[in-house]
């Protein structure tokens, strides 16, 4: 497992570096660098500064999260561990081992608080699935975002139109053929549905009983849905900043459906905290919006830095917890290093 894990890190090293190497060889590096000497300072800690209410958000979406599965969490505790995941995140490959350490750390923060060692599983579990569920809100809040952008952009209307008419490309093949490729679409898909919901495996039927009681009580789906889509907006605006820092003459129109994309692609866990696939989703953005890609892809290398050194709170975390190791510590660098790969 650990020649796994190793194997893992250093290809999402690899991933990161020939991305961002074959970028500046694709490019023009001279036109990047000097869009970089520009950069405003008052802009910059502006982005800087919105990074606060946006751990604040996080962390309390969080904690709202964890209570209703039946754990505790104080929002100092949480907000201190927010930070430290996100510190975590930008060293460590996948971008979600960070949140994994904090998941394990809560559950085993419960296991202790209840003096309940026996049920250490069942704590641990639900702490993992609070992370989840609170993360993935934060995903479907920018999912429904970058769609919204997308639809109302004038920029990328012409995309959208070329996207359209490479699917009508199936108008060239007989009607039988369609039907019968239609046909074949909606049974797969139903016969997974169907087995899913019938025999779901004993993780999913606890993951969804978790999301009904985070998301399905009175008055908590607004405040869940609210809360994300507010942490979203915040890193839109961190975007946006570092945007007017670069002094790049982009409207704002036109700049919010471009970040939410590039956002969009920071998901995909094959890189270093997102390094090397959010500069090529920039590129490629840009490009099919007829805009220069020097221009995302010095964006997105100057919001990479501004990600990293606002998440820095969470090494003077690490250092003031830092003390011997103890078995919650071991398992935590176990948990990082092999069993939460990507």
């Amino acid at each position: 497992m650990k020649a796994g894990a190793s194997l893992a890190t250093r290809l999402r090293w690899l991933i990161s570096l020939t991305l961002v190497g074959g970028l500046f060889v694709w490019l023009d590096p001279g036109r990047m660098l000097a869009t970089l000497e520009r950069l405003s300072p008052g802009w910059l800690l502006l982005a800087f500064l919105l990074v606060i209410p946006q751990m604040l958000l996080s962390a309390w979406r969080w904690q709202l999260t964890a209570r209703q599965l039946g754990l505790t969490l104080t929002l100092r505790r949480a907000v201190s561990e927010y930070w430290l995941a996100g510190f975590l995140n930008q060293l460590l490959p996948g971008g979600v081992a960070g949140d994994a350490a904090r998941a394990w750390r809560h559950g085993s923060r419960d296991v202790t608080a209840n003096n309940n060692g026996g049920h250490g599983t069942t704590y641990r579990g639900r702490a993992l699935r609070a992370v989840i569920i609170e993360r993935a809100s934060g995903q479907l809040a920018l999912l429904l975002i970058a769609l919204l952008a997308v639809l109302l952009s004038a920029p990328l209307q012409p995309l959208m139109t070329r996207g359209a008419n490479s699917l009508l490309i199936l108008n060239e093949y007989p009607l039988s053929w369609r039907l019968a490729l239609t046909l074949l679409s909606l049974i797969l898909l139903t016969t997974m549905v169907a087995l899913l919901h019938r025999h779901p495996p004993k993780w999913m039927h606890q993951l969804q009983q978790d999301i009904r009681r985070s998301w399905g009580a009175p008055g908590l789906w607004w405040r869940q849905l609210l809360s994300s889509l507010l942490v979203v907006t915040t890193y839109i605006a961190v975007f946006c900043c570092t945007a007017r820092a670069l002094a790049l003459p982009l409207a704002i129109h036109t700049l919010i459906p471009l970040t939410a994309l590039v956002l969009m692609a920071m998901a995909i866990p094959l890189s270093v905290a997102g390094w090397g696939i959010r500069e090529g989703a920039a590129a490629l953005v840009w490009s099919l919006a007829a805009l220069p890609p020097e221009q995302g892809v010095t964006l997105s290398i100057a919001y990479g830095v501004v990600t990293l050194l606002s998440t820095l709170p969470g090494a003077l975390v690490l250092l003031i917890r830092s003390k011997p190791m103890t078995a919650e510590g071991h398992s935590s660098q176990a948990l990082i290093q092999g069993d939460c790969r990507g």
